[in-house]
């Protein structure tokens, strides 16, 4: 229960926030929420799942009511956001103004993964490498080599301006603020994973961004973070047994706030999913033994890991042979239709060959094998007093090749491993790449059951919200996609705008369905190009690059000069492009994917239109989708009703978001999918959305 003082605190807290705001609102679905949130983080191991559109004033409810409750346990506020977008306007707008005006003095940190910091070491190394490039660095074998390609100039000049920012203190190390932009190529040079840190061994330990983000999260009341790293701490194993504390606070001692919660089952999910190319990986094996040799070299040791350098040599050649025997199998009984563009192989329900299972099993236990040995390889080689550059390299490397077999070993343990009765099962599939390179692929088809042993019932106790979590205010489809606990409370609250008198939702009676897609491409392509203002600003969302291409193709060129479209440009800049134009007067018109639906702030003129092009059903090859409807058919269930319509009602709720920002907005919504008025789950769909005034043509 809520103690008196802590009520009064946040009562105060409002008062405040009512009376330091200009332009300030009451908004009851607000008071609302701050209350939900205070009674459910008031009780260990609380949870509460609120939906509230875009206008409740989500951030200040649950840092009202979230911190208050913090500072009475004496735990930590931990606030998770799936985009660094929101993680900036946290840090750098709303968490600030919550502090000047509820005048609390709270220290806050910023917390990202280990590879958006700079590794000063692996700067450093780049830097020395640069002229020896040609040749590899340090001269030693170019197995340690960072440059793939001499350095282009401009590459040596960004690694030379970032070493002086980061020298002089004017750039603390975090690459999504880096003064110089740094390419695709340099990126993976100057960043570190887990795997190539060596922690406190290394010599830049005291100077290294990434701890020095990790102080700051320790000292921190309030701790901003992206989800896939809370979900990375959850999943690690900590004290006692327990998981999660590694990286973040241990869950017991933390309130966790999840924002843009909607993202989390897919984010759960793919922290579970494993790949491995053969081809490759059968490569990086003889690199490593490359790796190993130097390493062997460096420590003069004849043994590591109990092994020497012969016996690892027959560990590495043994797993090597075993991959290529399960290729070679996978090959004799798969043979893919040459007509399919990305040819699949997915076992039905999770199962495959037994052929290929048995040979995943020695592929398991081999694996685990070397990776143990592989392991105090490494450690011998950071332990060394000193083994100058070439020591550092080899521990980057070695701790590099490392993470890879572990993440092979995750893959042959799935496919070799046993499903649960009553859970769901793996989905386990194999792809053919375009140079017809096997890849084999394995991940959870539900987050439940992880989220089950990691979250709920550790954390002292969790908020999610979303602008859409529900289908039309039914969170069934939510609660059993992140295994919500039977007592969760949920709530979905109304908007705040008046959506009947700001917007408009139509059905146009255009002629083709979906299915035609050639036909439905030429629908699409007649109506934007008659009905759209062309003058104004707009948003077309498609469902497919393909579709988005077909339209493209069919418009006439004067239209086609009004559009941009996601990918010609970075995403930044096509918006930073169409808010000009819209300024200057001149209509421009956003064509976009799934990104585009979410997340995306265009208020006033720079959005007037939102064109929905087809209803964002997910697509129906997805191995981990199909294998989770076959699993629910299996027990006489029907997926499409309990998952496929509520997931595509919630995207559709997400997409129609993109118009009305504020009170002053007006526009419509156009959707170009009579599916919504000719298939009886359409009717259903329509009456979930928001209370747009309804056109629906006959």
């Amino acid at each position: 229960m809520l103690a008196d003082t802590t009520k009064d605190a946040i009562r105060a807290a409002y008062a405040r926030l009512k009376d330091g705001l200009p332009g300030f609102r009451p908004r009851a679905s607000q008071g609302k929420m701050i209350a939900e949130v205070a009674k459910a983080l008031a009780s260990t191991g609380g949870v509460v799942a609120i939906e509230a559109p875009t206008g409740t004033g989500k951030s200040m409810a649950y840092l009202i009511a979230g911190y208050e409750v913090a500072r009475a346990q004496k735990k930590k506020l931990l606030i998770a956001t799936a985009t660094v977008a929101l993680q900036e306007q946290l840090v750098e707008r709303d968490i600030p103004l919550y502090l000047q005006l509820s005048g609390h003095a709270a220290k806050v940190a910023l917390a990202k993964g280990r590879g958006r910091y700079l590794c000063p070491r692996n700067l450093a190394m780049a830097r020395n490498s640069v002229a020896g490039s040609t040749q590899g660095s340090f001269g030693f074998d170019a197995d340690l080599a960072l440059w793939s390609r001499p350095p282009a100039e401009r590459e040596k000049q960004a690694l030379a301006k970032l070493a002086l920012a980061f020298d002089d203190n004017t750039w603390n190390g975090d690459m999504d603020a880096a003064p110089e932009p740094v390419g695709d190529l340099l990126r993976p040079m100057l960043t570190t994973s887990a795997g190539g840190c060596t922690n406190r061994k290394c010599g830049q330990f005291m100077v290294c961004p990434f701890f020095a983000a990790r102080r700051a999260v320790d000292d921190a009341d309030i701790i901003v973070a992206n989800q896939d790293l809370v979900l990375a701490d959850l999943t690690m194993p900590g004290e006692d047994d327990n998981w999660g504390g590694v990286i973040l606070p241990r869950p017991d001692e933390t309130l966790y706030v999840f924002d843009e919660a909607h993202h989390i089952p897919g984010k759960a999910i793919d922290r579970g999913a494993s790949d491995v190319h053969m081809a490759v990986t059968v490569r990086q094996l003889s690199r490593l033994g490359r790796q190993v040799h130097a390493a062997y070299s460096l420590t003069d040791k004849e043994n590591l890991g109990k092994l020497t350098l012969d016996a690892g040599d027959t560990k590495l050649q043994e797993l090597g042979d075993a991959l290529e025997a399960l290729e070679k199998e996978i090959r004799l009984g798969w043979l893919p239709d040459p007509a399919e563009t990305e040819p699949m192989y997915r076992g039905s329900l999770g199962c495959l060959p037994a052929a290929w299972v048995e040979h995943a099993r020695m592929l398991s236990l081999q694996t685990s094998v070397v990776q143990r040995w592989l392991a105090a390889v490494r450690r011998a080689v950071v332990e060394m007093t000193d083994g100058g550059p070439t020591q550092e390299a080899l521990s980057r490397e070695l701790g590099i090749a490392l993470e890879r077999i572990g993440k092979q070993a995750s893959c042959w343990h799935a496919w070799a491993s046993e499903d649960p009765d009553q859970a769901p099962p793996l989905a386990r599939w194999v792809t053919l790449t375009g140079d017809q390179q096997l890849v084999c692929h394995a991940s959870s088809v539900s987050a439940a059951g992880l989220l089950r042993s990691v979250l709920w019932g550790n954390a002292s106790g969790v908020v999610l919200t979303s602008a859409t979590l529900s289908a039309g205010g039914n969170f069934r489809g939510y609660a059993d996609a992140v295994g919500l606990p039977d007592d969760t409370a949920t709530l979905s609250l109304p908007s705040p705008f008046d959506l009947a008198a700001q917007a408009q939702l139509e059905v146009p009676a255009i002629d083709a369905l979906p299915d035609a897609r050639e036909e439905h491409a030429q629908a699409i392509s007649d109506w934007l190009a008659e009905h759209l203002d062309w003058s104004a600003g707009n948003l077309v969302l498609f469902t497919s690059r393909a579709k988005l291409d077909r339209v493209l193709q069919r418009l006439p060129i004067d239209k086609v000069r009004k559009v941009r479209a996601q990918g010609s440009l970075g995403k930044t800049q096509l918006i930073a492009e169409h808010i000009a134009d819209i300024e200057a007067g001149r209509g421009s018109t956003l064509f976009g994917l799934a990104s585009f639906g979410e997340g995306l702030d265009l208020p006033g003129k720079l959005c007037e239109t939102v064109v929905i092009t087809q209803l964002p059903f997910a697509v129906p090859t997805d191995p981990v989708g199909a294998t989770y409807a076959e699993w629910l058919e299996s027990r006489g269930r029907n997926p499409f009703i309990e998952v496929s319509i509520p997931e595509a009602t919630r995207l559709l709720t997400q997409y129609c978001g993109r118009l009305i920002r504020n009170e002053s907005d007006t526009g419509r919504i156009v959707l170009l999918d009579r599916r919504v008025v000719t298939k009886r789950y359409g009717a259903g769909m329509l009456r979930a959305l928001p209370p747009f005034r309804r056109v629906i043509e006959r």
